[in-house]
């Protein structure tokens, strides 16, 4: 008998959390996320300024981090060799950036439709109403760097998650095309849609520094809850909930 059971208190047990499927396309995300990255530095390295509009308007950048004006030169470059890997210049940027770009959206493709057949959209990512009523109970565990383990996300996981899935995401893929000479001519919709080109390489930018500072702050949060806890949920399914959470385990 274990000594939670001989004090009469609840032994934490494992939950299946994570599907075959979510943990697959999650670390694939992981790998094509990391390449993606590391080749877009290498890319906004060739030319590290940006701009609104149809035009590169040289003398009226929204952000310059490396071009002179009004000659357009590149003085600088502001993501060093080490942060870029395998993607050293603007033509290995480019091949690396495209390959994972397809990859990416592929496995994105198939966890969106496996999320509406298996309804896992509505089971497990969607706030419910007492989620959605303790609300600030959850804001202020979060403030207090308090993490219950419990069965499902909590409801700001839930949120950030939702937002990340299907609106960051999508908007820097829709954004990358919009890009494409060779998709614009296709679909001229859509670079119109974000009011030229390099409107759409503005979107793409703030797009990809959006998911950094999610995965930065999703890896403190990982750090902080239980790094061994979470990295199995994610590798085996299994995750380990509070005592309190046995009682909702069918």
């Amino acid at each position: 008998m274990s000594a939670a059971a001989i004090e009469g208190k609840p032994a934490r047990v494992l939950v299946y959390r994570h599907s075959v499927l979510v943990r697959i396309t999650h670390w694939v995300n992981v790998v094509c996320i990391a390449f993606l990255l590391m080749s877009g530095m290498a890319i906004f390295n060739a030319h590290p300024a940006l701009y609104v509009g149809q035009k590169s308007t040289f003398d009226a950048p929204v952000l310059n981090l490396g071009v002179s004006y009004p000659d357009a030169h590149v003085i600088g470059q502001p993501f060093p060799s080490w942060l870029t890997g395998p993607a050293r210049d603007l033509p290995s940027g480019r091949r690396i950036h495209f390959f994972f770009a397809w990859l990416f959206v592929i496995n994105g493709a198939v966890y969106l439709i496996a999320t509406l057949l298996t309804r896992h959209l509505w089971r497990d990512l969607l706030p419910t109403r007492d989620q959605l009523r303790h609300i600030g109970t959850t804001v202020r565990h979060h403030l207090r760097l308090y993490f219950p383990h419990e069965r499902e996300y909590n409801v700001l996981q839930k949120f950030v998650y939702l937002a990340v899935a299907f609106v960051l995401l999508p908007g820097i893929v829709l954004a990358g095309l919009g890009m494409s000479p060779g998709f614009d001519a296709i679909f001229p919709g859509l670079v119109d849609f974000f009011g030229g080109r390099q409107t759409a390489r503005t979107v793409h930018f703030i797009c990809a520094s959006l998911v950094v500072l999610f995965i930065l702050v999703h890896v403190g949060l990982v750090l902080l809850s239980g790094v061994w806890n979470n990295l199995r949920s994610m590798v085996t399914g299994r995750y380990r909930i509070d005592p309190e959470e046995n009682s909702h385990v069918s």
